[in-house]
């Protein structure tokens, strides 16, 4: 390709609505243009680079066995309700009528559409394992769009679904699916850490998140450096510590006055100087249209994702002020368990067996001490609700965890037959007995992981592209385009010999300074740039320069050989 018959239109200034590096390269490096708030258009060079990542997951998803297909975009609501998902994943639909009113779905994933083909077409255990995938076009009724790429309304995304006669064979196709994973992410130049994840309304029980380190990230990431422990901050665990006095406390309840305190902070200060560890926090949820009390201790937040797996179900939300008090006859800021009936107790596993501890009064402007919950509170459930916290212990090695954000590029999911039952994707075993069959699901963002090679793969020039997803590999640059001059002869040449070797190589022949062309070339990134200038042919040479690496002079003659070794390292 010839610069001067290309669409590069790189710019000098970032627009004022890119927020992280990433978004503001794509944009001044000439690869996209946004249309609205969350839809953008590839232009030629992004568009190369977009075809090179799918080109692999489509490589690495073959290799693994799975079969590609396309399924519809659009896709009617009945299979979403048969799933019992058309409510609680309504809140990202796309929603259209066609011209007899009938609504349609604009699909955000295919989970109902494969399981209810594979319902029609699969009825034998001699026909599975099968896997199949597609790369398309998913939509998502972002609330905020933001990050170009990374949380767009429209992107595109490769998806995969394997059908398994049992959960033994089901993790096979998962590990399947995990190391092509990994594959993938290593092809594209990316540093993706898996780590344990949370199913969320995908429904399943084990899944793993392959992210990408980035102080940008809308993902946080709890690790340990010394045992290799990371999961998603909304599945993380770690080592309950209290303290060693509490469980030793038995007085008899005290309530007091607590004029205007309606915060945790507030009932450390003076005269009260209880200390947010010693605080038992009462939030209430309304779930499936009933109240419910979440205790925490006091310097803890809540995970909603742990809520979510220990309801299960997705259907809830914080309660109303009104609610609250329907409910409690007080307000936030004087709230607690003691003594509540009717209402189901859910208790963080930190508060388990603690004595000596202080909660509202569920009378406004009072709090009760000297809480022991065993004794106090009636608690319906254990389970681990809470928000893990940097610097507390690793629940396998007991070193302390650090917290990092990261990009998501992809999930795996074993989603056991949550599907399968709901739409009727059965298979006869040897006995001739019908069984659902046992899915997975696995999901790359195809157009996030574009973004996320650049915003972890960037200096201050500019993107720093690996040769596998590099627009053009190549960039060769005349420093005089006079068609008549040795620079430009010499230059057609080795342009000509590098394409018919099936290198992808960009001839910028444009009638601009050096400076210029190098600036662009480094704000692209271009890997190799290739420069032939007269003052370096007066010496026989040319010069190659990696992208962010050291400049390099090679005999005119040897040029082709030399980038020919150049790619293929």
């Amino acid at each position: 390709m010839r610069w001067t018959q290309a669409l590069i239109p790189t710019l000098k200034e970032s627009p004022a609505d890119a927020e992280i590096v990433s978004h503001k390269l794509l944009l001044r490096a000439g690869l996209i243009r946004k249309l609205s708030g969350g839809l953008y258009t590839f232009l030629p060079l992004g568009f190369r680079a977009l075809k090179k990542v799918e080109r692999i997951v489509r490589e690495e998803m073959d290799r693994a066995g799975a079969l590609e297909v396309l399924m519809p975009a659009l896709q009617p609501p009945e299979i979403w309700q048969q799933s019992g998902r058309y409510e609680t994943a309504s809140d990202v639909f796309f929603k259209v009528r066609d011209r007899s009113k009938k609504e349609w779905i604009l699909g955000p994933t295919h989970e109902e559409v494969i399981t209810t083909m594979v319902a029609g077409e699969l009825n034998s255990y001699r026909q599975l394992p099968k896997n199949f995938y597609q790369i398309q076009t998913k939509f998502r009724d972002e609330i905020r769009p933001r990050f170009g790429l990374m949380r767009a309304k429209e992107f595109i995304m490769k998806d995969a679904y394997s059908f398994d006669v049992s959960d033994d064979a089901a993790q096979k196709s998962y590990q399947k699916m995990y190391d092509a994973y990994t594959r993938i992410f290593q092809r594209c130049g990316l540093k993706a850490i898996p780590v344990e994840a949370d199913t969320g309304v995908m429904g399943g029980k084990y899944s793993h998140e392959f992210m990408v380190p980035a102080d940008t990230g809308e993902n946080e990431v709890v690790y340990c450096d010394d045992c290799n422990y990371a999961a998603n901050i909304e599945k993380s665990t770690s080592r309950h510590i209290m303290h060693a006095d509490l469980g030793k406390n038995d007085s008899a309840l005290e309530k007091f006055a607590t004029p205007g305190v309606v915060t945790i902070d507030a009932l450390t200060k003076a005269p009260y100087g209880v200390a947010a560890d010693r605080q038992i926090k009462t939030l209430v949820y309304i779930v499936e249209n009933k109240p419910v009390l979440i205790l925490l201790r006091g310097d803890h937040q809540l995970n909603e994702a742990k809520l979510v797996g220990t309801l299960g179900t997705a259907t809830y939300r914080a309660a109303e002020a009104e609610e609250i008090f329907a409910a409690l006859k007080a307000h936030p800021g004087s709230l607690g368990a003691i003594g509540v009936q009717g209402i189901p107790v859910y208790a963080d596993e930190v508060l388990r067996h603690v004595t000596g501890m202080t909660t509202g009064a569920n009378e406004d402007g009072f709090h009760v001490r000297n809480v022991s919950i065993d004794r106090d509170i009636q608690v319906k459930q254990w389970a681990d609700l809470r928000l893990t916290q940097a610097g507390e212990s690793c629940s396998h090695c007991g070193k302390p965890l650090k917290i990092r954000r990261a990009i998501e590029v992809g999930h795996v999911f074993k989603l056991g037959t949550k599907y399968s039952v709901a739409l009727g994707a059965n298979f006869s075993d040897e006995a001739q007995k019908s069984q659902p069959a046992v899915m997975g699901c696995y999901g790359i963002g195809v157009t996030r992981t574009l973004q996320a090679i650049i915003e972890q793969s960037n200096d201050k020039d500019g993107i720093i592209w690996p040769l596998s997803v590099a627009p053009y590999q190549v960039c060769m640059t005349p420093l005089n385009v006079a068609n008549d001059g040795i620079v430009m002869k010499l230059a057609e040449q080795i342009y000509s010999e590098l394409t018919v070797r099936g290198v992808d190589v960009i001839l910028d022949d444009r009638d601009e300074r050096p400076g210029v062309k190098f600036k662009d070339a480094d704000l692209i990134g271009f890997p190799i740039r290739l420069a032939i200038g007269e003052k370096s042919l007066a010496k026989g040479e040319v010069e190659i320069k990696f992208r962010g690496g050291e400049l390099t002079f090679v005999k005119a003659e040897e040029a082709v050989a030399k980038i020919l070794e150049l790619v293929k390292k």
